[in-house]
């Protein structure tokens, strides 16, 4: 339970609604569900066995499962989303477990260009049809396509948004 303020050093669950929003600029289970599927398509039925903490102004941590009372621990699942900006983000990790469920906003990349992505370098992507803002970024691996990033699409560019401690060398793989 919050008392109306946002504690920064503990984790409070995301309201069910709008309605039920006690904390001010929180967002809510319905609100994180419904920006999911409205960006990047991924249905509520993947996300609907998971709980929504936030932990901070804005990040939100998605959970398997429930918890009585997180607020005392240092960490619950993993990071999800930043949501007290102007634009909502999600996080590599979130990318990663979930965008393969995606079917919109979703940039797919070739070998050279997918390598150039996760080492951290922007590159122009004048091509792309889709909407601006933050994107899920693919590349075929196996047999399959597969989410390796966020991406920030601005003004024909690609910027790569991979932390710099996940930023690794990719196996160049041309079809």
């Amino acid at each position: 339970m919050t008392d109306g303020a946002n504690d920064g050093s503990r984790f409070d669950r995301l309201p069910a609604t709008p309605a039920d929003r006690e904390v001010p600029g929180r967002a809510s289970r319905e609100e994180v569900l419904d920006w999911w599927e409205t960006r990047f398509g991924i249905g509520r039925e993947v996300l609907g066995g998971y709980s929504f903490w936030e932990k901070g102004a804005g990040k939100v941590w998605v959970f398997n499962g429930e918890a009585s009372d997180p607020s005392r621990i240092e960490a619950i699942g993993t990071t999800f989303l930043r949501t007290r900006q102007e634009h909502w983000k999600p996080t590599t990790r979130a990318v990663s477990r979930f965008g393969r469920h995606a079917t919109h906003n979703v940039v797919k990349l070739d070998g050279e260009r997918a390598s150039r992505f996760v080492a951290g370098e922007d590159q122009p992507l004048p091509a792309w049809d889709g909407d601006w803002g933050y994107l899920i970024v693919a590349h075929r691996i196996a047999g399959g396509v597969e989410p390796i990033g966020v991406g920030l699409y601005l003004h024909d560019e690609l910027r790569s948004v991979v932390p710099k401690g996940s930023r690794a060398d990719l196996p160049v793989v041309e079809h």
